[in-house]
This record gives structure tokens, C-alpha cells and sequence, in this order.
């Protein structure tokens, strides 16, 4: 039986709402966004003492201050270049194996390579079939950046559109297929040792997406899936650590990895609290790339 508060999430204008919250955070006005950020402090208690700027009242905006940017060495790296590392400060919320195509969303409830990749999955599904994947969730209190789990180049992005379900346990437990059904930006790579996918699930208040390449992704119109340009060759490569893109407004990532390319860590349980840079798993056939 669903709550109440996901049944009110199917009659919601969701696009509408994300986009009045994304006006509202991105005001200038001294008095309403330090309204916002009083109001946030609050009621989740961020912690800033890693942030660059540690006083909430000195960034221009509200969305400024959910993105907030991290001093320098506030996440080391773990390990070596063959070390898979946390991208974002969230909480995990499923991982393990891709059984044939399919990946755990919840008890109960599972979604397919095809229809989280979209356009991309004629290309890319068969390669994930029967690997490994990773569902992070950042709460609103978390660091909102995503960086790079190992080294990637850049082969192909698409945006999807979608609905804007809240991602969090109770939405996900009873949504089905959520992560599939919601607007999402999909980034390929190449890696150390094989392919890799790095997925931004949008959700209810998820102003926008952006990554270091394109800006912000999301919202766009029209809202159709598309496929984003590639950055010239020299850009489309990112050392492990570096930031590939951020929420404005929180929400989940989701990483997908081939068979036999990488072996997650067996303390990888739902509900484990993950840091930027922890290491998650170890890359297991190192390689040159294609």
C-alpha cells in the first residue's frame, strides 16, 4: 500500500514545482536567500567546517550554498589508481550484481539495464549485462558535487526525460521502476580497466543537473531524450576525484560496471553512510583502452 506522501507525488505537477524551487534558490535578494538557508540550517544541520566558504550567510544564492565547494584535501582518495572510490558523500542504498539485466531498486522491486539507459542502451546494456552496479542517495544535508569513481574519458552522454519522483527509501520501496521512470543524465566512459557508467537521477526539487562539460542539463526543452555534444579529445578525460558534475537540489547516483571488471567491497550494505573518495571496490583487469 502506498503513503500518502508518494500518492500525492503522482498528482503533483513535478516539473512545475522543481521549477519554482529552482527559481527560489538561485535568488540573489540578501533577504529571501538567507531566509532559505536559515530555514535549512535548521532543519538538516549541515555541517560546513569542510566547506570552502564556511559561513552559510556569505554564498550569493541558496543553490551557491548547496553546492558549496570543499577545501582543499577535505576527501583524500583512497588507494591507487586501481582503487574505485565513492563519487559523491551519500548513502548507499543498493549494490551488487546485475542479474542478467536487471538491478535492485528495493525488496521487491526491480528496474532493466534498457530502461535506465534509454537511447544508450542499444549500445550499452549487453555490455553491463551480468556486472556490478552501485545506487548512492544524497541527502539534502550532503555535499551536492559528484566526482569521478577512477579515471574516464568521456564516449558518450545523454539526457532523459522523465518524472520527478522523490528518491528516497520510502519512494523507492514503493515507486516501481523508479530510477528508470525519473529524468536522468547518463555519461559513458572508458576506464583503467573497461567501461564504466556514471548516472544523475533527478528527483522532486531537483532544480537541475549539470556536469563539467555542458553546464546545466536539466530542465531543457523540449524535454526529449537527447544526445549531449562530446567536448573536444583532450577534455573528455577526468583524473579519479575530479568533479564531473553537480545536483542543484539533491538527489542519487547510480554507477554500472561490466563482469569481471571490478570487484566491489563486501561492507558495501544498504544504508552504509559513503564519503567522496572512500574506496568502494578495486578494478580488477587493467588494460589499454579502445
Amino acid at each position: 500500500m502506498r503513503s500518502p506522501f508518494v500518492l500525492l507525488q503522482y498528482v503533483l505537477p513535478q516539473h512545475l514545482v522543481s521549477r519554482v524551487v529552482m527559481g527560489a534558490t538561485r535568488l540573489r535578494w540578501a533577504p529571501a536567500k538567507n531566509t532559505l538557508i536559515r530555514a535549512f540550517m535548521r532543519g538538516y544541520e549541515p555541517d560546513l567546517s569542510d566547506a570552502q566558504q564556511e559561513d552559510p550567510f556569505g554564498y550569493p544564492s541558496f543553490n551557491a550554498f548547496f553546492t558549496r565547494a570543499l577545501k582543499e584535501g577535505a576527501r583524500p582518495l583512497a588507494g591507487d589508481g586501481l582503487t574505485l572510490v565513492s563519487p559523491v558523500d551519500g548513502r548507499l542504498s543498493q549494490s551488487g550484481a546485475i542479474d542478467s539485466n536487471r538491478l535492485l531498486q528495493a525488496k521487491g522491486h526491480h528496474y532493466t539495464l534498457e530502461a535506465l539507459l534509454a537511447a544508450a542502451a542499444g549500445n550499452w546494456a549487453a555490455t553491463f549485462r551480468n556486472g556490478s552496479f552501485a545506487t548512492i542517495y544524497l541527502a539534502p544535508f550532503n555535499y551536492h558535487r559528484i566526482h569521478m569513481p577512477c579515471e574516464g574519458t568521456l564516449r558518450e552522454a545523454w539526457y532523459v526525460p522523465g518524472r520527478l519522483f522523490s528518491v528516497n527509501a520510502v519512494t523507492a520501496a514503493q515507486v516501481p521502476g523508479l530510477f528508470a521512470r525519473n529524468e536522468r543524465v547518463v555519461l559513458l566512459f572508458d576506464g583503467p580497466a573497461g567501461p564504466f557508467a556514471l548516472i544523475f537521477v533527478g528527483a522532486l526539487n531537483v532544480g537541475s543537473m549539470s556536469t563539467v562539460w555542458h553546464g546545466d542539463v536539466a530542465p531543457r526543452r523540449p524535454r526529449r531524450i537527447t544526445r549531449l555534444p562530446l567536448p573536444g579529445e583532450a577534455e573528455r578525460t577526468l583524473s579519479r576525484g575530479a568533479e564531473v558534475g553537480r545536483f542543484n537540489m539533491g538527489s542519487t547516483v547510480i554507477l554500472l560496471f561490466p563482469p569481471e571488471v571490478t570487484r566491489l567491497d563486501a561492507a558495501l550494505v544498504p544504508g552504509l553512510t559513503l564519503r567522496l573518495g572512500e574506496a568502494i571496490g578495486h578494478l580488477l583487469q587493467p588494460g589499454p583502452r579502445k
